[in-house]
């Protein structure tokens, strides 16, 4: 996949989980990669050392994209760093907390939809300008949005039916710009988030409904990344989404 190499990838939330494995493996590709993080500053810079050490070039970006002037900030970084963003993951997000219907505050709502839903599409509106020779936006998802997400995390998957959506919107907009826009949608995958807020009891009853019969891991959502960053595998794809699920999901 030597059609990567060099290529300047910004990837949000990249200090931990599915973020983190996507710049390790954009850095053993020769990729230049923005590694962006909120609070997890060691853990960024952690994955930083790993990206160069794989061949790589990285620069570390802090920002709170809850906040739309923080997503301007982080992108022109980045941008600016490597004079252009041939590649845009979307990956920052969080569930923030579980919450039933009848625990939902407005300020709930609001940290749940800016963090996942609202950083993407503005995270995308700043990084479009610097795509100047086209490129490829991924964003990520949930299974969560095809089935309404587990007990308390409505509005996670509310949010992530947003991307899904957004993402074959913004496929046919951003076309004519030889921007192509596609989303991973990963399954029960072992990541920090289900550490925080995803009992034992509840990852085994969701195992239970994967036909693999196994929850996935953070290296076996990497390739669908990959594939969509690549124009040699993938120049004729576009507002498509991958299920990455072990079965669970089938559309």
């Amino acid at each position: 996949m030597d059609d990567l190499k060099n290529k300047a990838v910004l990837i949000t939330g990249a200090s931990t989980g599915i973020g983190a494995g996507c710049a390790r493996a954009f850095g053993a590709l020769g990729a230049k990669v923005a590694v962006h993080y909120n609070s997890s500053k060691d853990a960024a810079l952690e994955v930083a050392r790993d990206v160069e050490q794989a061949g790589g070039e990285a620069f570390v970006v802090q920002g709170d994209l809850r906040h739309t002037n923080e997503c301007e900030r982080v992108v022109q970084a980045a941008a600016q760093r490597f004079g252009r963003i041939d590649i845009l993951i979307n990956n920052a997000g969080s569930m923030v907390r579980r919450a039933p219907m009848l625990d939902i505050t407005d300020e709930l709502f609001d940290e749940v939809l800016h963090l996942n839903a609202r950083s993407m599409i503005m995270c995308t509106r700043y990084a479009v300008p610097f795509m100047t020779d086209g490129g490829s936006i991924i964003n990520l998802t949930s299974v969560a949005a095809r089935h309404g997400g587990s007990p308390g995390a409505s509005l996670y998957a509310a949010s992530k039916g947003f991307i899904s959506t957004a993402t074959k919107g913004l496929a046919k907009e951003l076309v004519g710009r030889r921007i192509r826009v596609n989303a991973v949608s990963p399954g029960v995958v072992v990541t920090p988030l289900h550490d925080k807020y995803t009992s034992p009891e509840q990852l085994e009853t969701m195992r239970k409904t994967i036909p693999m019969g196994r929850l996935g891991t953070v290296d076996e959502c990497i390739g669908a990344f990959l594939y969509f960053a690549s124009d040699r595998l993938s120049a004729y794809v576009t507002g498509q989404i991958i299920e990455v699920n072990g079965g669970q999901f089938m559309p």
